[in-house]
């Protein structure tokens, strides 16, 4: 490693960070800084032992309560990766991965063995949701981390809940069980670009939360990231509705990200699935 910890961050966050001197760079410090997301791939499998090394890397991670509530989809079905890949045409190229797999919470295998065991089911509401979803977000980075610690390239692909009907019936999933994100893996042509994120003094809160600073902070990490990643005039999303814009940064994009509505049936969807959100 020929960064030092102080310097690493400033890749990422734009600034260096004070570092005591007995606080060394570790390999797990490294490839979490140095994420990014992958999509292009060398034509290289990934071995299966690989895959499931990875897979007990990712379910060693904290789960609440210990309950274990995660369930992973390998698509090894070439065709319906395919079919996944023409439903979701903004995210065809995940057809190409050499490793495709979507991750679900699983609030299903308590229930069952809680029927086994004859004992009530007394957590029916949103809190069982919740759990499972968190748990899937954490097995996921989980996995990523490892993957990337190993020379592999990930990229998470939450478009395929698009059309959350399909998706559920090309996987079968039963009640209590639903997609959370697909997730591409492989081994990278080349180093992707690192995102740029916000700084810390906007996320990190001490005591209270105070976002008092939120447009300030946010107007000088805009230029920081524009200015590193420029946006180009046709890739300004919704440009009918509010136009081109002379600097197009993050909060620009993100805000007419969600200016339309997506997945407004992922509410009903959860329901249908068995879930009292109550």
């Amino acid at each position: 490693m020929t960064q030092s910890l102080s310097d690493l961050p400033h890749q990422r966050f734009g600034q260096k960070f004070d570092v005591t001197a007995d606080f060394k760079l570790s390999d797990t410090l490294s490839t979490l800084l140095l994420h990014r997301s992958c999509r292009h791939y060398r034509h290289k499998t990934v071995s299966d032992d690989v895959v499931r090394t990875l897979l007990a890397a990712a379910f060693s991670a904290p789960s609440k309560s210990d309950l274990q509530q995660v369930s992973v989809i390998r698509i090894t079905d070439q065709a319906k990766l395919n079919r996944l890949a023409r439903h979701n045409h903004e995210v065809g190229w995940i057809a190409d991965a050499p490793e495709f797999m979507v991750w679900c919470g699983d609030n299903r295998r308590i229930r069952t063995l809680s029927k086994w065991k004859q004992h009530d089911f007394a957590n029916d509401h949103l809190d069982a949701f919740m759990n499972a979803a968190v748990d899937v977000g954490i097995a996921l980075q989980s996995f990523i981390s490892a993957a990337e610690s190993i020379g592999l390239g990930c990229c998470r692909v939450s478009q395929i809940r698009d059309d959350i009907e399909f998706l559920s019936k090309e996987l079968a999933l039963p009640n209590w069980v639903f997609p959370v994100a697909g997730l591409c893996v492989g081994w990278p042509v080349k180093p992707e670009k690192i995102s740029i994120r916000l700084p810390l003094e906007i996320t990190v809160h001490d005591n209270i939360y105070n976002d008092s600073r939120l447009i300030d902070e946010t107007t000088e990490y805009d230029i920081r990231r524009e200015q590193a990643d420029p946006t180009e005039p046709a890739q300004q999303r919704l440009r009918n509705k509010y136009g081109v814009t002379e600097r197009y940064g993050w909060p620009e994009d993100k805000t007419r990200q969600y200016a339309e509505p997506m997945r407004t049936d992922f509410g009903a969807y959860i329901r249908k699935q068995g879930f009292d959100l109550a």
